[in-house]
């Protein structure tokens, strides 16, 4: 019984034609794959509406590659070709926009191919790992760390004069950066901060006030490292 998942339904079509059966139900199972990825993408991720609507369809736009190639070496290029060019007009994706496009490509190439079944268990398979993983937090830092940046005049000693507000509020502090502002007149500190109690936030802001001259102050997530592939 098992077998048969893992055949295609297209092993007895003409290499030249296809009967309209059996191209409506790869083509349905290609679009139903294709929601469910997008549906699972969706979950704790951020999204737009564009690329979840976009892996709905990329199965079924797959496939209808696929089952048009058919062998046809001439084709194939032409359709690589295509492709590549689509690439290079493309913007570097986050690391589970890339996931979830080669789940979608993968269903594609199944279907397209009549292996139906073995797309059904791909997906299940796959989506069922991939919330598994996102319920459990799996790979999720968990250090706390934070960017603190602050504004200070040019005539502050930045070395050393926060040494005593950091040691009071965190557990830890990296400068990354030191960067000249307002024709050199002011300085901007980059810090790399964890803090021992996070209900402490005003108060940290508040001491370092006094000793930056009541200048700009910003502490937030890091936003810089942006997983892409």
């Amino acid at each position: 019984m098992l077998n048969t998942w893992f055949q295609s339904i297209l092993i007895e079509e003409s290499e030249v034609a296809f009967s309209p059966g059996s191209f409506l139900v790869c083509l349905t199972a290609s679009l139903v794959l294709g929601l469910i990825i997008a549906g699972i993408h969706m979950y704790r991720n951020s999204y737009s509406r564009g690329f979840v609507v976009t892996i709905a369809l990329l199965p079924a736009m797959v496939q209808m590659v696929i089952l048009l190639v058919n062998g046809n070496l001439g084709t194939g290029v032409a359709v690589m070709g295509a492709f590549s060019l689509v690439r290079f007009r493309s913007v570097p994706g986050k690391a589970e926009e890339i996931s979830s496009i080669f789940q979608a490509m993968a269903v594609g190439l199944a279907t397209g191919m009549g292996y139906v079944g073995m797309a059904v268990l791909f997906v299940l398979i796959m989506g069922g790992v991939n919330i598994l993983l996102a319920s459990l937090k799996f790979g999720q830092q968990k250090t706390g760390v934070k960017v603190l940046k602050i504004t200070i005049p040019e005539s502050l000693d930045y070395t050393s004069v926060f040494d005593e507000v950091f040691a009071r509020y965190l557990k830890n502090w990296d400068l990354n950066q030191v960067k000249t502002t307002n024709m050199g007149s002011l300085y901007k500190l980059d810090y790399e901060v964890v803090l021992k109690n996070n209900g402490e936030e005003k108060k940290l802001i508040d001491d370092l006030r006094c000793r930056n001259g009541n200048l700009e102050i910003f502490l937030g997530r890091p936003f810089g490292n942006k997983e892409e592939l």
